[in-house]
């Protein structure tokens, strides 16, 4: 048995690197989007509560931290927990809040993100959090603001029409106060007031989801109008490095025209 594991574990290195070196030579994707799905299902199918569920794909995100610092990726941004998912039961949303609380305090001190420089931001109604995890949140922002080597989002308390509507509202605010006029309002200008403006590039290339659901779900509706995307049959507590290197392989197999 134990010969059948290690022959196994072998094949999937093997692949890996087969794969890793197929992705390194091919286009660069500057910003990953990943819509971080299934962690509720993976819970269930292993008769677990929901919340290790979650517990379970916060650990899968620290090594996909690690994951897009090889491959030189510079934006990354994760859709961690949405508007609507403040419907589920007040006990898995106080678990989620829990374990979000764990790994923004650990942020803090950890030693890839000031080693990289990594600039982190939440994206969402950061006010729907409990007060605690936004001090937490805000502590983390702060701490970071000056990094720009990498960028990584948690879009936490988000929803893509939000976002779009906080938009609208903060233009319509300066255009009622004669800091902007209507023929101001373009494209480019309402870029600015997106929860994603801090970064010099808003569009992901690729957007993966997992789960083997095919939708967006209201994620990056804005940033989204080009990137390509890949859908993945995998839970994300389950999500591997080879997951990530098929999905890449994908996109650089794909001929993007941007309309012409």
């Amino acid at each position: 048995m134990l010969k059948k594991i290690l022959s196994v574990i072998g094949a999937y290195k093997l692949y890996e690197k087969w794969l890793w070196l197929q992705v390194k030579n091919g286009a660069k994707l500057e910003h990953i989007a990943i819509i971080l799905d299934g962690n509720r299902r993976w819970a269930l199918e292993n008769e677990l509560n929901p919340w290790l569920g979650h517990k379970k794909g916060a650990e899968t995100v620290e090594r996909l931290l690690d994951w897009c610092e090889k491959l030189g990726v510079k934006f990354v941004t994760l859709y961690t927990f949405s508007t609507e998912n403040f419907r589920r039961s007040p006990q898995e949303i106080a678990e989620i809040m829990k374990i979000a609380e764990a790994k923004f305090r650990k942020l803090l001190t950890d030693e890839r993100i000031h080693r990289n420089k990594v600039h982190v931001k939440v994206i969402g109604r950061v006010n729907l959090l409990p007060e605690s995890l936004q001090q937490l949140i805000a502590d983390v922002e702060k701490t970071t603001e000056d990094y720009e080597n990498q960028f990584l989002n948690f879009a936490f308390a988000y929803g893509g029409r939000a976002e779009i509507v906080d938009a609208a509202k903060m233009i319509a605010e300066k255009v009622r106060g004669g800091e902007l006029s209507l023929d101001d309002v373009n494209e480019s200008m309402f870029e600015k007031y997106l929860y994603t403006a801090h970064m010099p590039k808003q569009e992901p290339d690729l957007i993966i989801r997992t789960s083997g659901e095919e939708r967006l779900s209201g994620f990056l509706l804005w940033q989204s109008a080009y990137s390509e995307l890949a859908f993945l049959d995998v839970y994300w507590p389950d999500f591997r490095l080879i997951d990530l290197l098929r999905a890449i392989r994908t996109y650089q197999n794909r001929r993007r025209r941007y309309g012409a």
